[in-house]
């Protein structure tokens, strides 16, 4: 197969693949130094020209910025290989020119080519015709052993809204805890047993029925407190107030 990418998706997947026994026979990337660093790595070839890319691949995976996807797909011309692309927001019909059997290959998770190890994916496929899903749902499956599930773009959609709430917007939180107790000479440390506990009570219980702390009390004499502690961060006292308010009208 082609890895077209060297960002995170394009990383992991490729790494992921190699481990699985499947033959990366060429990486594309504009950063020259990127392409050829994973290329080392995968025992491949880099490439930083799409005109360079070979038509004798049996499956090309386009993991890239979603902007950037089209601008892919305009130079390429595979007839009837299977390619697909990575993205959550991006119709499959972005490739439809592409190829005849081209499709979504779309891992549900955070990932950062920087961890040293890297997380069990959910993937999610979509394809033209029957061939083409049988092949990604394969190639899936043979990366993960999670369940492998299709969705269209308007699940996808939804699925990567509600990815930014538990995760990107959740991170943002931990990002400004972190700040607060650095200044305040706190470690941040000692907080992870609660967001351990948090994470993993939602594997028994509903987020709604877990729900603890001041303003689920509607306790505005604390509340007051920690907004008094928090006047010299203008950003986490923004957020402490409108969540706080949030939550007592939840």
């Amino acid at each position: 197969m082609v890895i077209v990418g060297t960002g995170n998706v394009a990383t992991v997947l490729g790494k992921k693949l190699v481990a699985a026994g499947h033959e990366i026979v060429q990486v594309y990337g504009r950063d020259t130094t990127a392409a050829s660093k994973l290329a080392y790595e995968w025992g491949t070839k880099s490439i930083n020209y799409t005109s360079l890319i070979t038509r004798d691949a049996d499956l090309y995976l386009i993991a890239v910025a979603d902007a950037a996807i089209p601008v892919i797909a305009a130079d390429l011309q595979l007839k009837d290989k299977v390619v697909a692309h990575t993205a959550a927001a991006v119709p499959m019909e972005a490739l439809e020119k592409v190829s005849e059997n081209y499709g979504v290959f779309y891992p549900l998770q955070s990932i950062r080519k920087e961890q040293v190890v890297f997380p069990e994916l959910t993937i999610y496929t979509e394809a033209v015709n029957v061939y083409t899903r049988n092949v990604l749902d394969h190639l899936a499956q043979s990366i993960t052993d999670l369940p492998v599930h299709h969705a269209d773009i308007a699940l996808r959609s939804k699925l990567h809204v509600a990815a930014v709430f538990v995760n990107n917007f959740t991170n943002y939180l931990f990002d400004l805890a972190e700040t607060f107790c650095e200044k305040e000479g706190i470690g941040f440390d000692e907080l992870l047993p609660l967001i351990r506990n948090t994470v993993d009570r939602l594997t028994t219980d509903r987020p709604r029925n877990m729900q603890t702390g001041p303003a689920i009390r509607k306790d505005l004499e604390t509340i007051a407190r920690h907004k008094a502690l928090l006047n010299n961060y203008p950003e986490q006292l923004a957020v402490y107030d409108f969540l706080s308010n949030a939550l007592m009208h939840h």
